[in-house]
């Protein structure tokens, strides 16, 4: 359970209006940057950017991006992506417009060619994945795919964890996460054991609510909300299921590495081919884990991205 303590407040002025944006465009992406340990070294031009997944933020990422910087010697940078953490918030949403705000990110930054995208789905994985002739992706690791099939020439390479270009619906689970969230933010809550009591009531693994109700916060009179546009999430969840290429149109003709929990429904053996024709130097690294492969494995994961990266070289 969050304590009561640990909730971040907000004000009008840092959330509503600070974050909220109409226009059309990338967004400016909050950010967090652990330094290479050596700053003259030759790596310190080869940045990771590493991206969480719906409903999460950089803040999930912090530890295993701390130790990359520290064990690679490169500058790591974890994203909010927009709508989420302390990114903007806005009407859209979708992973053409959330990889033209991480392009806008590396030119803004200067961050060259030999920047390597790392990108991972939060998400609690669906029972099954559905597999169509459009070969439609969805959610976490996507926005690295998109970028690299958008802008190829911009970075050196992908890491995607427990996620492929396939299509899989959004599962149900997360029209109950959105209907009980929206709860949460029209009961006028002062109690964390509250807004867990509600979630409890459609999903009833622990983790997986405690993870939804990182995203609370509480306002100057004690009432809960979430940092996050549960409204604007909510009816954008059906273009999370939207991706607009095809293998036979477009490539990455560049290293990629797919991390795959092995106890994870998420990369299954029949998506491997389509990994192929998007990636077709991409590596498979198995680790035997569920969907959430890097705070459950941290150490191979870690492991398993430096010795990809340092192949590279």
């Amino acid at each position: 359970m969050i304590p009561k303590t640990s909730l971040p407040r907000f004000t009008r002025s840092a959330v509503y209006l600070r974050t909220y944006s109409t226009k059309m465009g990338p967004v400016p992406l909050a950010y967090h940057l652990h330094p290479a340990p050596i700053p003259s070294a030759a790596k310190n031009d080869s940045p990771l950017i590493v991206m969480h997944g719906l409903f999460g933020s950089r803040q999930n990422n912090h530890s295993i991006s701390k130790a990359l910087a520290k064990d690679l010697n490169r500058p790591v940078y974890t994203l909010d992506l927009r709508n989420h953490g302390e990114s903007p918030h806005t009407p859209y949403h979708n992973y053409e417009v959330m990889a033209e705000d991480v392009e806008h990110f590396l030119q803004e930054n200067k961050l060259g060619p030999k920047t390597v995208l790392i990108g991972h789905s939060m998400s609690p994985p669906p029972p099954q994945l559905h597999f169509n002739s459009t070969l439609t992706p969805t959610r976490g690791a996507k926005t690295a795919m998109a970028v690299a099939l958008r802008k190829p020439s911009i970075i050196s390479s992908i890491i995607a964890v427990d996620n492929a270009p396939i299509e899989a619906a959004l599962h149900s689970s997360f029209g109950g996460y959105v209907r009980a969230m929206r709860k949460i933010e029209h009961s006028n809550l002062t109690n964390t054991k509250e807004a867990d009591a509600i979630l409890a009531e459609v999903e009833p693994d622990v983790a997986i609510r405690q993870f939804l109700l990182r995203n609370l916060v509480r306002s100057d009179s004690g009432r809960l909300g979430f940092r996050i546009p549960v409204g604007t999430l909510a009816r954008e969840l059906d273009n999370m299921s939207a991706f607009a290429y095809h293998p036979d149109e477009v490539r990455f003709e560049k290293r990629a590495l797919f991390v795959r929990g092995t106890q994870s429904p998420y990369v299954p053996d029949e998506a491997v081919p389509i990994i192929g024709r998007f990636f077709p130097l991409f590596r498979l690294k198995d680790i035997d884990a569920g969907h959430w492969v890097i705070s459950e494995k941290p150490n191979e994961f870690k492991e398993a991205v430096i010795e990809f990266l340092n192949e590279e070289e």
